[in-house]
C-alpha cells in the first residue's frame, strides 16, 4: 500500500500541477491554442497570452480571446471536444521518464494530481504511461475554480483522504503558489518562472526536497 514502508512520514500526499512540472508543454499550449483559432479566423497567439495559457485553464484563455462574444467562445469549446490531441500530446517534454519515477515516489507517498487542465487529463494520463500511479485527480473538468483559488486542490486532498497540513503540492507558477497557500498546503516551486523558498530545477531533484521538507516538520 501507498506509504506503507514509511509509516513516519510526515508528508502523506505530494500533488503535482501537470504543464512546467511533469513536462515542459509551452510548444505544445501554443500549437494547441492556435490550431483553434486558425480554424475560426482568429490571429495566433501574442507573447503574452502565449505566457498566460501556460498556467491558466483553457476556459479563461478562450474567454479573454473572445471578449464576451458568446458566439465565437461557443465555436472555441465546439472545435476542443471533437480535435484530435496526439499531435499536441507528443509535443509535450516530460525532463524525465516519468512512470519508473513516480511509482518509485509511490512507495513512499500518496500521489495525487491537481491541475488547470480540464477535458485533456485522462488522454494525458494516459499518453504518459502514467495510469493507475495516482491516488486522486482533480482538475478543471470538476467544475470547481480554478487555480488559483484553492478549490482543485482541496478537492484533490478529499480525494486522497489526507489533511492539508500533512500535503505538499509541486508548482511551476505564481498561481500554483498561491493556491497552495490557500489551501493551507506545502508548496515546492519547480523552474525558473516562480520564486519560492523551496525551489528545484526539474522534478529530478525532487526527492531531496521532499526529504527536506518532511525533515523539517519533525
Amino acid at each position: 500500500a501507498s506509504g506503507a514502508q514509511y509509516p513516519f512520514n510526515m508528508i502523506e500526499l505530494v500533488m503535482f500541477d501537470a504543464d512546467g512540472v511533469l513536462f515542459d508543454s509551452e510548444e505544445s499550449n501554443v500549437a494547441y491554442y492556435n490550431w483553434i483559432f486558425a480554424r475560426i479566423g482568429e490571429p495566433p497567439l501574442d507573447r503574452d497570452e502565449e505566457i498566460a495559457a501556460i498556467s491558466f485553464a483553457a476556459s479563461e484563455v478562450f474567454a479573454a480571446r473572445a471578449r464576451g462574444d458568446a458566439a465565437k467562445l461557443g465555436r472555441m469549446h465546439d472545435l476542443t471536444r471533437n480535435m484530435d490531441q496526439t499531435p499536441f500530446f507528443k509535443m509535450l517534454r516530460p525532463p524525465i521518464e516519468l512512470r519508473p519515477f513516480m511509482l518509485d515516489l509511490k512507495r513512499r507517498y500518496k500521489l495525487g494530481l491537481a491541475t488547470n487542465r480540464s477535458a485533456t487529463v485522462p488522454a494525458l494520463v494516459e499518453h504518459l504511461g502514467l495510469g493507475g500511479v495516482f491516488d486522486a485527480v482533480a482538475s478543471a473538468l470538476d467544475k470547481v475554480r480554478p487555480k488559483p483559488a484553492p478549490d482543485i486542490l482541496r478537492l484533490c486532498l478529499q480525494r486522497a483522504g489526507v489533511d492539508a497540513t500533512r500535503a505538499v503540492y509541486v508548482g511551476d507558477s505564481r498561481i500554483d503558489r498561491e493556491a497552495a497557500e490557500s489551501a493551507s498546503v506545502h508548496f515546492i516551486g519547480v523552474g525558473s518562472r516562480i520564486e519560492h523558498h523551496r525551489l528545484i530545477a526539474t522534478i529530478a531533484d525532487l526527492q531531496t526536497a521532499l526529504e527536506l521538507l518532511d525533515a523539517s516538520q519533525d
